[in-house]
This record gives C-alpha cells, structure tokens and sequence, in this order.
C-alpha cells in the first residue's frame, strides 16, 4: 500500500505567512474537484491567505505553469493533475514529462513543489486517491502539506 510509511499530515507550523501557488488541471473534474478541495483545506488549516489559484488544460502543461508561477515570488507551488493509463503510450510520455518537467522546476529556482499529480491505471483509483467522501487518500492535502512543510523548513537557509 502507498500510504505505508507516510508522515502524519497536519497544520504546518510558520506556513500562515507563506505565499502558495496552486497549479490544477481541467482533465477528470471530478477527481481534480476534490484534489483542489483538499489543497484548499489544508491551506486553510494552516492558514494561509496569499494564495493564487491557476487551471491550466492538462497534466502535461504543469510543469511550463509552475515555471510561469515561479518567477511570482512564491515560496511553495503545489501542482495537481491526474493521468488515467489508456490503450497508447500517452500515458507514460505525459507522466514522464509532467515529473521530470516539476522536477527541473523545482530544482532550478530552489521552490518546493507539491507533486499532487495522480498517476492511476484506472478511474477507481484516481477516485480513491482524490480526497471524495469514500476516498482511501486525500492527495491534494497531502502535496499541499508536503509543499508547506518544504518552504517552511527551506525559510530557515534563506539569506538576509
């Protein structure tokens, strides 16, 4: 199971003062209605104000909107998106470069980014994964926190 081992998820410490950008996809609205809804929560949890919301088409534009949103001077990104496997390889080269394309992101300008990108062989799963009342999981929270508790962590290496 791929909860196993995961941190205990809760308000973050410090994050009220953080500027969060929330970059979601169009696809699968249902399962991208309940990712934003748990972004949402857990922004408001830790009380988080600054906060912009983006939509963008796909999962496969994410990546060139958390570079756009970068240079914005937010000290988190949290990225949302879902991916259900078909019959072509569509599904590998979108997974793939929405990973790779946050991963560089990230790197480069030095902001965490929340990777709340849902990667499923079926629409069960994604379901299952999208925070919806009967939802095992609730990703969309969970990069949120995981974005939060990176800026808060990475505040304390910035420079005067």
């Amino acid at each position: 199971m791929s909860a196993e081992g995961a941190p205990a998820l809760s308000i973050v410490d410090g994050a009220a003062r953080l500027r969060v950008g929330v970059i979601a996809a169009q696809w699968h609205a249902t399962v991208m209605g309940g990712l934003l809804d748990g972004a949402r929560r857990a922004l408001a949890a830790s009380q988080v104000r600054d906060v912009a919301e983006v939509r963008v088409p796909g999962t496969f534009e994410l990546p060139v909107a958390a570079a756009r949103v970068a240079t914005a001077d937010f000290d988190a990104i949290v990225a949302l998106g879902v991916v259900i496997r078909g019959g072509t390889p569509h599904f590998e080269y979108v997974c793939n470069a929405a990973t790779d394309g946050l991963t560089q992101v990230s790197v480069r300008t030095g902001i965490p980014i929340g990777f709340g990108v849902l990667t499923c062989d079926t629409d069960e799963q994604a379901l299952d994964r999208a925070g919806l009342p009967g939802s095992k999981e609730d990703k969309g929270y969970e990069a949120t926190v995981a974005a939060m508790s990176a800026a808060t962590v990475l505040a304390h290496f910035d420079r005067p």
